[in-house]
């Protein structure tokens, strides 16, 4: 019988969850009888505060870039820098702490770092000046038509595409492609968004602009839950939600390995949920928080 290749998690909050991950990871290695054994971490993604070429969410991460690469070296993840501003210039491209976070994670470790993008400009810009890093295409590009997801998938460039969640229910047309495209597809799991939202690309351009420094207005959201804020029971509830039953038994035999956790704009106590949801065995869930609670260190709200 063939083994089901491993889902590799890329879990959010490089910079903004650091705290969190350097009490995490050391768990994960020397309790690896917690977790699953048909899981492990693909990446942990982020970007610092006020960092030009961020986008997805307004980044408050304030971790020292040395300390995330060191850790993160030290454990061997790979890391990715969310650089998914839409709507950079030229000018951005010389943005000095930018293209020193590219240097940095460059030199990598054990396994290599890539950047989230959605510029064709800065993904151009970054294979010339720092061609050790992989690239990812965000989500935030929103392509919603499958034939648009397809055609980003066969883009050479690209190690992974991250389709909009509301193309997780195509699946019968992802799992007609060909198996080379199904080991690039990334699909968001806990999205919470409203999933007949039709502002999703503004919203994310909202954020671009912010990133940039430019005074706008916030974006309004249109959802009728919009005030309850993110809750993953909501998301366990949205129609474009990836479980862990649906992981095991039909994403992953069906040759889909890759799976992404949103939640860079939370607290670490709802990304501590996602861990024991995603990754930890029932039986040892309570072993693992209090593992991560009793640190006083951390302040987890």
């Amino acid at each position: 019988m063939t083994a089901l290749p491993r889902a590799h998690y890329h879990l959010p909050g490089l910079f903004e969850f650091y705290e969190l991950y350097r009490l995490f990871l050391p768990l994960f290695r020397e309790h690896r009888e917690y977790f699953y054994d048909w899981c492990d971490i693909g990446s942990i993604y982020g970007a610092p505060a006020d960092c030009l070429w961020g986008g997805g969410r307004v980044g408050f991460g304030d971790a020292r870039p040395s300390e995330v690469a060191a850790l993160t070296r030290e454990y061997g993840v790979s890391t990715r820098l969310t650089f998914s501003n839409s709507l950079l210039r030229e000018e951005h491209l010389a943005d000095r702490k930018c293209n020193a976070l590219c240097a940095l994670f460059e030199r990598g470790g054990p396994a290599r770092n890539g950047v989230i993008v959605s510029s064709d400009l800065l993904m151009e810009y970054i294979a010339r000046h720092y061609p050790g890093l992989y690239f990812v295409s965000s989500t935030t590009k929103v392509l919603t038509a499958f034939e648009q997801l397809e055609a980003e998938l066969n883009r050479e460039a690209f190690d992974y595409v991250v389709p909009d969640f509301r193309l997780n229910r195509a699946f019968d047309r992802l799992n007609a492609l060909p198996c080379a495209l199904k080991r690039k597809v990334e699909l968001l799991c806990n999205e919470c968004c409203w999933f007949a939202c039709p502002d999703r690309k503004a919203c994310y351009e909202n954020v671009s602009r912010k990133n940039l420094g430019e005074d706008c207005p916030d974006h309004i959201c249109a959802s009728p839950h919009a005030g309850r804020g993110y809750r993953f029971s909501d998301a366990m509830e949205n129609p474009g939600f990836i479980g862990i039953d649906a992981i095991h038994e039909t994403w992953l035999p069906n040759g889909f390995s890759h799976f992404k956790i949103e939640g860079r704009s939370l607290g670490s106590a709802i990304i501590l949920e996602f861990l024991l949801y995603y990754m930890t065995k029932p039986e040892c869930q309570l072993k693992v928080r209090e593992a991560i609670y009793l640190d006083s260190a951390l302040d987890l709200f």
